[in-house]
């Protein structure tokens, strides 16, 4: 009987110990996509190059052998104040920290140790795969008539697939997501200046390393942090901002706005040091825009991005 792409599912928990499976259930760890992909098995081929008396392909063995699953969901908050949202246990296998304040905020930051994880479930129509040990990274993308989203990249250790009955899954801790525009969105700066903005992007670009080491254990390590993205405003005056004299003198300054209006289903990104890398003009309905690609530098450390839902 064919396989439906449509009847797919995902279930994602936390790992009290590294790699070991926490039991994910369909009504306590469903996560809501938007899109989602997988790469059941990734490999490094190690080739037998043998020396023989004909022509023709070499066998190939498989080494390191990973999974990875790329996620993406609707940035929204979980519709209660202090309650985090649903795709938490993916934030905090990518070297965030959480921290929760009841009734109040949940915020997300990074860490430079101690990195947790979480096992990934992916079902497609009866098909199942499991990610243990899971680690990655993140992008998140804004623009003007669309609904934010985050895009989670996941690896995780190999497990044998299973015929499986698709989890019946309860979405729960999910608001429904506001469209990026004047209204839903406020508070936009960039290095200090209140500009028109048209599209935001970040990406985390943790450095994922999967490691099987002879005598050690199957392991995904996130080893460092590139964080940048881009911003697209409306250009200006010089006189008004000059931001590429900024980036010419490497000045550094925030980066921040609110999405949502709501309690429960607001998110605030904060970044207090952002440098200009390479400004670029575009034009958007025949108006200039100034295209800002920037670095996210840490300040005191680990505070490079705060994600803070209220």
């Amino acid at each position: 009987m064919p396989k439906k792409t449509r009847l797919r599912a995902l279930l994602a928990k936390d790992e009290s110990t590294y790699g070991t499976d926490p039991t994910a259930t369909g009504s306590a760890n469903a996560i809501l996509c938007t899109e989602l992909s997988i790469e059941p098995i990734q490999t490094d081929e190690v080739s037998r190059d043998l020396i023989r008396s004909y022509l023709g392909n070499y066998d190939t063995l498989l080494a390191n052998t990973r999974a990875q699953v790329t996620i993406t969901v609707e940035m929204a908050g979980s519709g209660s104040a202090g309650t985090k949202p649903h795709y938490a246990p993916l934030f905090t296998s990518c070297g965030m920290s959480e921290t929760i304040v009841a009734n109040t905020k949940v915020t997300y930051a990074p860490v430079s140790s101690g990195f947790d994880s979480c096992t990934i479930v992916y079902n497609a129509d009866g098909i199942q795969h499991k990610l243990t040990g899971c680690r990655g990274t993140y992008s998140i993308s804004c623009e003007v008539g669309s609904i934010p989203t985050i895009t989670f990249v996941m690896t995780g250790i190999y497990n044998a697939a299973t015929d499986t009955t698709m989890p019946t899954c309860t979405f729960q801790n999910q608001a429904s997501p506001l469209v990026f525009k004047q209204g839903n969105t406020s508070a936009f700066q960039f290095q200090s200046y209140a500009a028109a903005l048209n599209s935001f992007s970040f990406d985390m670009n943790n450095e994922v390393v999967y490691r099987e080491l002879v005598g050690g254990t199957k392991e995904v390590s996130i080893n460092n942090r590139t964080p940048g993205g881009s911003v697209q405003i409306e250009s200006i005056s010089l006189a008004t901002k000059d931001y590429f004299a900024n980036a010419i003198n490497n000045v550094s300054g925030n980066n921040t706005f609110l999405h949502g209006t709501a309690a429960g289903n607001k998110v605030k990104l904060t970044m207090p040091k952002a440098n200009i890398t390479a400004p670029a003009y575009a034009s958007v309905d025949d108006i200039d825009m100034l295209d800002l690609t920037y670095t996210a530098v840490p300040n005191a450390g680990n505070d490079e991005i705060a994600i803070e839902y209220t």
